[in-house]
């Protein structure tokens, strides 16, 4: 894959981003909260600012070398970008659209990463050509920009909150497309957004921003459980990630059984395929504590680990951190109360009981892998 390397610092205002990122993931994912910085390091990426020091270096190619006086403007840099808003040409149709990308991607270099066809085909433009934007759904204009900035001929393809202004159903309308052209694996992908599902199942790598600095980098399994953990508010919205098998599906009950070393999950729908990986996100806020398998009590799902970590805060909530037996990080909120009632501690064996009603076809994104 592409090396892209950034360790870049810039102050604006008050706000200071200062980081030094390597990274050589298919798709890299910039997660964090709103003032983090994540637009401003996709400005520098993209070349919109000018850092105040610093390197900034894609598939070996030096974009910037603030010691060195090297700065390649924005139009030469063969980067193409996706913003929030498609920001697609209302006087051309589809096809136009698609081909102004193409026409601006010839003069920088020769040679093109992907025909018309190939792009038409990859995003599903097939029925949409001769078609005017005004009168695309907000999915089908994000394929369209997709498309067009991928007939640029980029060397990296940058995301911008893609898909934040669209409504739930555009969003699994077109996270697919996204996916499969992460897979066809052509160009290197960046792909900021603050949306815990979108980053889980996009991601082969995730970078946490948090005021300026980078938190954690790597899978997403590892890093998903420390993001938001510096605030309260942040802490109720914490989740795992975790990589699981489907097994089987119970037809009787409409369940689907998922395996994963440390135990056993049941998520209701028919999901996937035996055999199929797909990757499960559980709220911390969805997660139960034991000492001992439970009985005679309605949760299914359970899978056993040892506590690695407890936070604990000024306020009645206690973030649990759990090792998972064979892989995985699971984080449980617990009252403080129920901490102590228990007994556990750092390093003791827990049971983590996960309520299914919490869980079902929004909980998993596919990753396409079979065991």
């Amino acid at each position: 894959m592409s090396r892209l390397e950034l360790t870049v610092r810039l102050r604006r205002g008050a706000f200071e981003l200062d980081v030094a990122i390597v990274s050589q993931a298919r798709a890299l994912a910039v997660f964090g909260p709103s003032g983090a910085g994540k637009s401003t390091l996709l400005a520098l990426l993209h070349g919109q600012w000018r850092p105040q020091a610093g390197r900034i270096v894609v598939g070996g190619r030096v974009l910037v070398d603030v010691a060195a006086g090297l700065w390649v403007p924005p139009q030469e840099r063969r980067i193409g970008v996706v913003f929030q808003d498609a920001l697609l040409l209302p006087h051309l149709n589809v096809r136009q659209n698609l081909l102004y990308g193409a026409r601006r991607g010839a003069w920088w270099r020769r040679g093109s990463t992907a025909g018309l066809s190939d792009v038409v085909d990859l995003l599903g433009l097939e029925g949409l050509l001769q078609r005017q934007p005004q009168g695309l759904s907000g999915g089908e204009r994000q394929r369209v920009a997709i498309g067009r900035a991928l007939l640029s001929s980029p060397d990296l393809l940058v995301f911008d909150e893609p898909l934040s202004s669209l409504d739930y159903e555009r969003r699994r309308e077109i996270m697919p497309f996204i996916v499969r052209l992460r897979d066809a694996g052509r160009v290197p992908i960046v792909y900021v957004s603050h949306a815990v599902d979108e980053v889980s199942r996009l991601a082969d790598e995730v970078l946490i921003l948090e005021q300026g600095r980078v938190l954690a980098q790597g899978q997403p399994g590892e890093v998903m459980a420390l993001a938001g953990r510096n605030s309260m508010a942040g802490q109720f919205g914490a989740v795992s990630v975790l990589d699981v098998i489907v097994k089987a599906h119970d037809e009787h009950y409409g369940l689907t059984q998922l395996e994963h070393p440390a135990g056993w999950i049941a998520i209701p729908g028919e999901v996937g395929r035996p055999g199929e990986v797909h990757r499960l996100l559980v709220r911390a806020t969805d997660v139960a504590l034991a000492v001992s398998r439970p009985r005679d009590v309605s949760f299914r799902s359970m899978l056993i680990g040892r506590i690695r970590q407890v936070e604990l805060t000024e306020g009645p909530i206690a973030r649990v951190d759990i090792s998972l037996h064979g892989h995985g990080r699971l984080v449980a909120l617990v009252t403080r109360k129920a901490l102590d009632d228990l007994g556990l501690r750092e390093g003791d064996e827990v049971h983590a009981l996960l309520k299914a009603t919490a869980l079902d076809e929004r909980s998993l994104a596919y990753a396409p892998r079979v065991r």
